[in-house]
């Protein structure tokens, strides 16, 4: 049976002399594996629409296993990404989760949605760092890992200062500080952006200025948690680690 879809192309791997196989995150269908018959060609069709990142719709001929891709359109290109290396990392990470985050043939818009959204911020230049936090939080939801992160885990405080508990699973109140002595400080504005994290339709982002300072509280807390409780171990993310290491050394060279 042929179906057509839209669809995003999370990897590809190559499988023998001239094939590759492309793992497709697609709005109808789910996450889904196809052969491409010849796509290493530089002249082949496929090859085109193969490419990391690549939105496009594809014609695919289904079976019980692997699906053939036979044709395809491309719709977004996503050059940009794959031209920046630090670009190309944050992509790779985000789609890497998304892919060891969700099973085969389920079918989730909401998820294919927050993809694409989150290509095109990169895309079009947003802060990376923003994009990616707001993809990790999202994600939580979809693993079964729900952190609370509306009250404190303890007293139901809603209000004041928070920090965050691996241990306890969400915000701690500063009335309850001391139930775990090994919760990660926030500051207020680290706090408020966690939770808005989790609300927040990626369609309406616009350009965002958050400080160093509030991104490194936040990214410890998430990448604490995840190591917690994710049970993954994604390549792409120490590439991303190994990427912002250098940008950081680029950046300080430049102020010498």
């Amino acid at each position: 049976m042929l179906i057509k879809s839209e669809g995003i192309v999370l990897r590809t791997t190559d499988y023998g002399e001239t094939n590759k196989i492309v793992t497709l995150l697609t709005r109808e269908h789910g996450k889904i594996g196809v052969m491409a018959r010849g796509a290493k060609k530089s002249n082949s069709r496929l090859s085109a629409i193969s490419q990391p990142f690549l939105y496009g719709t594809f014609l695919i001929q289904s079976s019980t296993g692997l699906g053939t891709l036979q044709q395809g359109e491309m719709i977004e290109s996503m050059r940009t990404i794959r031209e920046d290396l630090f670009l190309t990392a944050y992509a790779a990470y985000m789609t890497e989760l998304l892919d060891k985050g969700t099973e085969e043939k389920k079918p989730n818009p909401y998820l294919f949605e927050l993809l694409l959204q989150s290509l095109r911020h990169l895309n079009e230049g947003t802060d990376a760092d923003i994009i990616l936090f707001i993809v990790e939080v999202k994600m939580l939801s979809v693993m079964g890992m729900k952190p609370e992160l509306d009250q404190c885990v303890h007293c139901g405080q809603k209000e004041g200062q928070f920090h965050f508990s691996i241990r306890d699973n969400g915000f701690i109140c500063q009335n309850c500080f001391s139930k775990d002595p090994y919760k990660l400080p926030l500051s207020p504005a680290a706090a408020r952006l966690l939770r808005l994290f989790h609300y927040f339709d990626l369609s309406r982002l616009g350009q965002v200025d958050v400080k160093p300072q509030t991104k490194q509280e936040i990214r410890q807390v998430l990448d604490h948690y995840y190591d917690e409780y994710s049970g993954l171990y994604l390549k792409s993310k120490k590439f991303m680690n190994q990427m912002e290491s250098m940008k950081k050394l680029m950046g300080d060279e430049n102020k010498s």
